[in-house]
């Protein structure tokens, strides 16, 4: 290959750049990004950066002495691939033709419609936007948090230490349901009401009420919530609109085997917007998490430079984060798997558990708040059975 382009310059993508220099591709790199910031690290954008402890410089996820030989095409957006040509067009009328194509574009936040032009109203995903809440929360007042997942959680935890009067909508029985189940998303969920922020469950949000700027929140059981400042934290969509017509085949992602590789010779996706094939679940889905972004990128850069030679391992189990209220919340596999799970330290009311999901009585997942020499053991047993 004389010419690996890699669409998307976040972790993703990174990881990807430095895993070709690694595996000992020393041809042409491209690396294509629509913002203008070179990759920087976002899960401190909940947390660190927004409540001021962090700056940008800290968020940096090159070394001052790293140097991948990359061409830097920042600032521009992808906005089609010829798939069987791998020629990548840019929005400014450019295209970069290339050998091999790595495509992570990551994941846009979902936003609410209706919302466009109302001051006061944020999504949380970016650098930009991070600063603009930043500022905002700093002027304090009456913060309403849509979505009790875990970026809301973040915002709502970090907004607590500024001093915000917060309130948390979710539309679901109980947040977190879906990634921690019904009976542990409802313990970590608990933690709002220890710290005295409200969480109001089970009801949707109809939509938002001001003139220019957000002051009410409407639920659609008729209540309205005044607000001087929104995050709508409904999840993400998996940016992947670019690719339409390229031969590649989307669903909910880029659809990947258990290595990255697509259904296009020379074209693999990595990262939130890649829809990877689970040998073990025997389905396929994506991983919008810090380490899967981190990484995947080394196999699926090994199945492209080695053209599909090498035959894939099964991706480590999925691993991911969360501080919230001073709580460090570890999670590890799929909870949907399980059919039971069990408490087998700490307690509850003190939120330091270690839990553990079975199926048929075989570890599938493990959580851990405030458990970490604990959560690790079971992390390990979990890949080593994987």
């Amino acid at each position: 290959m004389r010419t690996v382009a890699v669409v998307g310059a976040s972790l993703a993508g990174l990881s990807a750049a430095r895993s070709l220099r690694k595996q000992g591709y020393d041809g042409r790199l491209v690396v294509i990004g629509d913002e203008l910031h070179r990759p920087y690290d976002r899960p401190p954008l909940s947390k660190e950066f927004l409540a001021g402890s962090l700056g940008e410089t800290d968020l940096a996820l090159e070394s001052d002495d790293e140097d991948l030989r990359v061409e830097w095409l920042l600032g521009v957006r992808a906005v089609g691939l010829d798939g069987p040509q791998r020629a990548v067009r840019l929005a400014d009328g450019s295209q970069v033709r290339a050998d091999g194509v790595v495509i992570a574009t990551g994941a846009a936040a979902r936003t609410l419609p209706g919302t466009d032009g109302l001051a006061g109203v944020h999504t949380l995903r970016t650098l930009d936007d991070a600063r603009a809440l930043r500022d905002e929360l700093a002027r304090g007042g009456r913060l309403v948090v849509i979505g009790g997942g875990f970026i809301g959680a973040e915002v709502a935890s970090t907004a607590y230490t500024l001093g915000l009067d917060v309130t948390v909508v979710e539309a679901a029985p109980t947040p977190l349901a879906g990634p921690l189940g019904a009976t542990m998303g409802g313990i970590v969920s608990a933690l709002h009401a220890d710290h005295g922020v409200r969480l109001l469950c089970g009801v949707g949000v109809r939509g938002l009420a001001g003139e220019g700027r957000v002051d009410t929140v409407l639920l659609e059981d008729g209540r309205g919530i005044p607000a001087d400042i929104v995050v709508v934290g409904v999840g993400a969509r998996p940016c992947v609109e670019w690719l339409a017509g390229s031969g590649l085949e989307l669903d909910d992602g880029v659809r990947c085997g258990a290595d990255g590789r697509t259904g296009l010779p020379g074209v693999v996706a990595v990262g939130d917007c890649a829809s990877w094939y689970d040998p073990r679940a025997g389905l396929h889905r994506r991983v919008e998490h810090w380490t899967g972004a981190r990484e995947r990128p080394d196999a699926a850069v090994t199945a492209l430079l080695a053209g599909g030679a090498v035959e894939p391992a099964a991706p480590r189990p999925p691993y991911f984060w969360s501080d919230q209220y001073g709580v460090k919340i570890q999670f590890a596999g799929h909870a949907a798997a399980a059919d039971s799970v069990t408490i087998e330290e700490g307690a509850r009311d003190d939120r330091n558990v270690l839990a553990v999901y079975r199926r048929s009585g075989h570890p599938v997942a493990v959580l851990g708040m405030n458990q970490p020499r604990l959560f690790m053991r079971w992390r390990k047993q979990l890949a080593a059975a994987a």
